[in-house]
């Protein structure tokens, strides 16, 4: 009698012989879509493109290792999408102004740093952005979880999708310093390997794109950190300058003072790491102050950069810009 290999089952056909067949094994379940994933004629992305892109990088970061990925998104497919996502980042203002209609609800979300399945879990379970509800991302998508790229390029596929219910504010992690130190620099180098570098010098571009706060329905302040200094001071009346002001940095004033949306709005923020001297403060404010139970303003001395701001400041600014909230990654703050 023939014997069968160990562990797999042995038919006998109709010649009486014996026939070996495989046992099934617990190999990859099949992609849930084609891949490689193939940018849309024209650039027109669909819900049904941005979907299959979120079920394709589900799929991949289960079953494909890191270093595969380009044959999954293909580096011309990235460069387009981050293209079109960053022409409509570099448009926006510093600090967006989200109408929201009396039928719509606002889901505002904190850190994710690379974890695509809680973002795909919260996708699901608060439902996709569309006309009656918009999603609000406060910063921080990569460094610290292994899918960052894929978490950014989902969120950037939505935004190209739907400009006005997709809003990306930047986090102090979409910078060249955090992302060089807490891993995603790494993370992209493991998974394009010699095309890495152009990937994280685009990943980089679409940051510096990324507007700095918002207000949601004309009451709510959103930013990564949160408050900013005041970075003008007016002149005195025998000193000549544009408009009776100029700008000074933290050494030209002992008191530091709370800045209007108006220097807000004027900052530049297309800097790959915010200075913490000199006259471009705010962006490094914004992204990187934390709350404080202290009055006042003081220079945020334990992460060297930013400030911390008293339950006072949060006050004043809520009643001076007729507000009614602050939500940052570390406070959430209303006026009483």
């Amino acid at each position: 009698m023939a014997s069968s290999s160990t562990g797999s089952p042995c038919n006998n056909d109709e010649d009486g012989e014996n026939i070996i067949t495989q046992s099934t094994s617990s190999g990859p379940p099949p992609p849930p879509f084609e891949i490689p994933i193939k940018w849309p004629p024209q650039g027109a992305l669909s819900i049904e493109w941005v979907e299959s892109l979120a079920a394709v990088f589900d799929w991949s970061s289960r079953h494909v290792a890191p270093s595969e990925l380009p044959s999954v998104l293909p580096v011309s497919v990235f460069d387009s999408l981050a293209m079109s996502a960053s022409k409509i980042l570099h448009r926006e203002p510093n600090c967006l102004e989200i109408d929201v209609d009396s039928n719509c609800s606002v889901v505002v979300v904190g850190d994710v740093h690379g974890q695509l399945h809680d973002v795909l879990n919260l996708l699901q379970t608060a439902g996709p952005p569309s006309p009656s509800r918009l999603f609000v991302f406060n910063g921080d998508y990569v460094d610290r979880g292994a899918w960052g790229l894929e978490t950014f390029l989902l969120l950037l596929a939505w935004k190209v999708l739907l400009p006005h219910r997709v809003f990306l504010l930047r986090g102090n992690h979409e910078s060249k310093f955090c992302t060089a130190f807490y891993g995603f620099e790494q993370e992209v180098m493991a998974k394009y390997g010699d095309q890495g570098k152009h990937i994280y010098r685009k990943c980089l571009g679409c940051f510096e794109g990324l507007p700095l706060a918002s207000i949601i329905a004309g009451c709510v302040y959103t930013a990564h950190g949160g408050l900013f200094r005041n970075t003008e001071s007016p002149l005195s009346k025998r000193s000549k300058g544009k408009k009776g002001r100029r700008l000074v940095s933290c050494s030209d004033s002992k008191v530091l003072r709370l800045g209007s949306l108006g220097e807000l709005a004027r900052a530049r923020r297309v800097v790959l790491d915010p200075p913490w001297e000199g006259l471009n403060l705010i962006p490094g404010d914004v992204l990187w102050s934390d709350p404080s139970t202290h009055p006042g303003l003081s220079p945020n001395k334990e992460r060297g950069i930013g400030l911390l701001w008293g339950p006072d400041c949060t006050e004043e600014f809520l009643n001076k810009n007729h507000l009614k909230f602050i939500v940052g990654d570390a406070v959430d703050y209303q006026v009483t």
